[in-house]
């Protein structure tokens, strides 16, 4: 029976991917060592390194003005790095606003308080973070740090599917954007963005290995409090080596960003992805026995949070999907329900296995 993960992060990883790092674990390219045991500045990792760093440029069309950078600490990190390196472009006390659409950019929001002041400039919080808020309804502050908002929300379920505009909806302001868990999955313009961050285990790789694209010019403006190991600059100017990186995570990173090319690249994914969503929601929606909460212009392609009629049944239907090897289909605490996390590794007849339990179990309830 074939096994199937829904798991919104840690993730799915591509078989050929963790069949490859099966076999290289002990001896990679005839070193004689795991990539684990490696020296970060030997030239086995170097060439690791050089190579994913290459290959992730290519898969998003990474323009040469920004720099590449591989952090830890997560996106959670990301949180208060963020201000660290950007409230200081406008003196103190600069103020920064956020656009807050769910339970990550309300995380972003509390953590950035500790650094800068916070403009809420708008909030779908009252609708149940059931969409995005309208651009006309954004009030932004005069002369803002930075914009930010979270393209893809997790746990409740909530995507970006337009960019905004720098010049209409930013007051001219850096566009910085949580992409964890929906970057690679679709064609980005980077160049309308000031700052792309994301962590790894959604749709990357392992946990451990957190990603940041920033652009040159917003280099150089770190608070003075910021640690060292933090200050994006002198990561950069170290090229992700001041400290030693997540060797290993770097290393399954680098693995996946080839297995996206070989598929065909990001916009082969983005179709992919279009058709697995499509399937799933046209299921959801065609029956009253399931419900989804998010408006449909705003769906996430990646995380699909779903409902049953009678919550009765919730641990029944789990523990059928179990038997059936369908597995970590469970809500998030905080929302509830059912939450399948369909991202590039999920192949779709993961999705098609799952809509037909989704229709066996409302026959058979």
């Amino acid at each position: 029976m074939p096994i199937y993960n829904f798991s919104a992060g840690p993730a799915v990883l591509p078989q050929e991917v963790l069949q490859q790092a099966a076999a290289e674990m002990l001896d990679w390219h005839g070193s004689g060592m795991s990539v684990m045991e490696m020296s970060h500045r030997g030239k086995e990792f170097m060439s690791i390194l050089e190579a994913t760093q290459r290959d992730f440029r290519e898969l998003l069309a990474v323009p040469a003005n920004y720099k590449l950078l591989f952090l830890q600490g997560g996106a959670i990190a990301e949180n208060a790095i963020i201000p660290m390196n950007l409230a200081g472009r406008k003196g103190q006390p600069a103020t920064a606003d956020y656009i807050n659409t769910g339970s990550w950019s309300s995380k972003s929001i509390k953590e950035a308080k500790r650094y800068c002041n916070v403009n809420v400039a708008a909030s779908s919080e009252a609708v149940h973070f059931a969409r995005i808020p309208a651009r006309d309804s954004w009030r932004l502050s005069p002369d803002p740090a930075y914009v930010h908002i979270c393209t893809n929300e997790t746990i409740d379920g909530v995507e970006y599917h337009f960019t905004p505009d720098v010049a209409a909806d930013t007051n001219n302001a850096p566009l910085v954007a949580d992409m964890s868990s929906h970057i690679l999955s679709r064609v980005v313009d980077v160049s309308k963005y000031g700052v792309i961050y994301g962590g790894a285990q959604k749709n990357i790789g392992p946990a451990g290995l957190t990603l940041v694209m920033v652009r040159d010019d917003l280099l150089g403006n770190a608070l003075p409090g910021c640690p060292s190991a933090f200050d994006w600059k002198i990561v950069a100017d170290n090229d992700s080596m001041y400290n030693t990186p997540p060797t290993y995570a770097i290393y399954i990173a680098g693995l996946v960003f080839q297995w996206l090319k070989r598929q065909g690249g990001v916009a082969e994914m983005e179709r992919r992805n279009i058709a697995k969503a499509a399937l799933l929601y046209d299921y959801l929606d065609s029956t009253d026995f399931y419900r989804t909460k998010i408006a449909s212009d705003c769906r996430s392609r990646m995380n699909v949070p779903f409902f049953l009629s009678d919550e009765a049944l919730n641990e029944a239907f789990l523990s059928g999907a179990k038997e059936r090897g369908l597995l970590q289909l469970k809500g998030h605490k905080s929302v509830g329900g059912m939450r399948a996390s369909i991202y590039n590794a999920m192949p779709i007849e993961g999705v098609q296995a799952l809509v037909a339990y989704l229709k066996e179990f409302e026959h058979s309830a």
